[in-house]
């Protein structure tokens, strides 16, 4: 049986009460003493501990708390508990721990150091990515064997196949939005028949493609991040390594090519869905026949229109694949680390195809096609 923490409390001849401890003072026996003494009303001149024969730091917390409580006064106490309640008292003042606050000179050089740093570590991360993409690229030009056909037609019915219904809905409804938008504007100058070269060179030249190229980066952007920073974070990549199988070829190759082929297929859908959407809403609004406002498309939009939303749709499924690989390749702690490379895949990808789009259009404009 366990040899219990006991205690007495006897009345003594000046202001307060003895309480004396007995027996083992230690976590395993302290218990029940301890939920009775913390209702202890009376008052306390000594907290009595010479008839204690064992005592922990658990036993010591609970006299010297005892004793603080009731501003009693420890006597009895042998000399290895004594050093016992010396170091649990120590231990429990407080103690306010104030981080050094460097000058104003000092901080903003050593913000800007590292933030430059961060950039610099950053650009080299990226440019050993591309190295390696490009490196794997030559290795399954020189042995086509190594190609993964089956990991490429996988990856485009995801980036592809699986995002037809989200993009066409989206590209309705868009197409639908810019001709009725377009229409009460044009009204006021009693031209509503252009909402028709409106509609049609919107979307064959810009919105398709970069509505196309949003939805992917958050729908295949973040899922490239994710599906290879958890890999990264089970350590697949390094076994991948151990076994002589490039991550690049088997991971990266794949889901790049598979933005790349797949975003002119979308943007090109995407587009044409715009134009029915807007087509539907002027049968509807403007009495203007669908097949009349679709005959009308051909008349009025030119074919470089069409090529300009196909030369720029490869180049964003570029920049949406590699920001997403390469924010997955990036993961290295914890699943928040996950999270936080997904988000920044799309983020960097949407920002990246937005500022292409606007180098794309004055490019396109300075050559004549506008």
């Amino acid at each position: 049986m366990r040899d219990w923490a006991e205690y007495s409390i006897a009345q003594a001849d000046g202001d307060g009460a003895s309480l004396a401890f007995s027996g083992r003072l230690v976590v395993s026996t302290v218990g029940p003493i301890d939920h009775e003494l913390r209702d202890l009303e009376t008052p306390l001149a000594s907290v009595d501990l010479a008839n204690v024969t064992e005592m922990d730091t658990v036993g010591a917390w609970v006299a010297w708390r005892i004793a603080r409580d009731h501003g009693a006064q420890i006597t009895g106490a042998s000399e290895t508990a004594a050093r016992l309640i010396d170091a649990v008292k120590s231990s429990a003042s407080d103690a306010e721990i104030v981080p050094p606050r460097r000058p104003l000179a000092e901080r903003v050089p050593l913000a800007v150091g590292e933030t430059v740093y961060a950039w610099g570590g950053g650009i080299v991360n990226l440019l050993g990515f591309l190295g390696a993409i490009l490196v794997a690229m030559g290795q399954t030009i020189r042995h086509p064997s190594r190609f993964r056909l089956r990991s490429l037609v996988h990856q485009l019915e995801l980036v592809g196949v699986n995002s037809l219904g989200i993009i066409g809905l989206m590209s309705f409804l868009i197409g639908i939005v810019i001709a009725q938008q377009g229409a009460v504007q044009l009204r006021q100058f009693g031209a509503e028949i252009y909402t028709i070269n409106l509609t049609g060179r919107l979307t064959l030249r810009e919105l398709g493609v970069l509505m196309t190229a949003i939805m992917v980066a958050g729908r295949s952007g973040s899922a490239f991040a994710a599906q290879i920073g958890t890999m990264k974070l089970t350590e697949e990549v390094d076994a991948m390594r151990t076994i002589g199988v490039s991550p690049v070829e088997a991971l990266v190759l794949p889901r790049v090519m598979a933005a790349v082929l797949m975003m002119p297929l979308l943007g090109f859908f995407s587009a044409v869905v715009g134009i029915i959407g807007g087509a539907f809403l002027a049968d509807l609004a403007l009495d203007i026949p669908f097949f009349t406002f679709l005959r009308r498309i051909q008349e009025v939009v030119p074919l470089h229109d069409v090529w300009v939303g196909l030369v720029k749709a490869p180049v964003f499924g570029l920049i949406v694949g590699l920001a997403g690989c390469y924010q997955g390749m990036q993961v290295k702690s914890n699943a928040e680390e996950v999270g936080r490379r997904t988000t920044m895949a799309v983020v960097h990808a949407i920002f990246m195809v937005i500022v292409l789009d606007a180098f794309f259009a004055i490019f396109f404009t300075e050559i004549g096609w506008d």
